[in-house]
């Protein structure tokens, strides 16, 4: 489980569980949604493969020297460019009915600072949002190495669902599948 402390105070808890094929075998997962005991729903189907790319992309653009003139601090440094710019979006879909309840959301915003130097401090931040079915929401800023930090979480939990869902250990891939090693 990866868990994020929100701007309200809440925790937003966030697991990943297997999904199985018709003859009951784990090939990738879905993330379900917690806050404060709360469940938002199952999000993200199939999103490990998904996960994993991007947690490379945050690591990278954290080392980026071309984005090292614009943002100097890294934990300013998204993948990306531009004021609301999504990462990430996973619902809830539901076999039936097309979008169902719960969601999760990333966006990157720019944040100007008014400093007593009489200056702007401009910063980015990374906005992860949450919605359950019945519309109660919670919201958590990250700085890039926050973010870079709950999404490998979320990639080594799932991957660790995956091995202890099958014990032919299965493991995650840059292929868009999930293969046994």
């Amino acid at each position: 489980m990866a868990r994020l402390r929100c701007a309200d105070g809440s925790y937003l808890n966030v697991t990943p569980v297997a999904c199985r094929d018709s003859a009951g075998r784990p090939y990738e997962v879905t993330l379900e949604l917690c806050c404060d005991g709360v469940p938002y729903g199952a999000v993200g189907e199939r999103c490990a493969w998904w996960l994993e790319r991007l947690a490379g992309r945050v690591e990278a653009a954290r080392r980026d020297p071309g984005q090292a003139s614009r943002w100097p601090d890294p934990d300013d440094r998204f993948p990306g460019e531009g004021d609301g710019h999504e990462l990430f979006s996973f619902r809830d879909r539901g076999r039936r009915d097309g979008a169902g309840g719960g969601e999760l959301r990333c966006s990157l915003r720019t944040i100007p600072i008014w400093t007593r130097r009489r200056r702007w401090l401009v910063t980015r931040r990374a906005y992860v949002e949450a919605w359950g079915a019945g519309g109660p929401g919670t919201r958590a800023i990250l700085t890039s190495g926050e973010l870079a930090g709950f999404v490998r979480a979320l990639v080594d939990e799932a991957e660790s669902c995956l091995e202890a869902a099958d014990p032919s250990k299965i493991g995650v891939h840059g292929t868009g599948t999930v293969e046994t090693r």
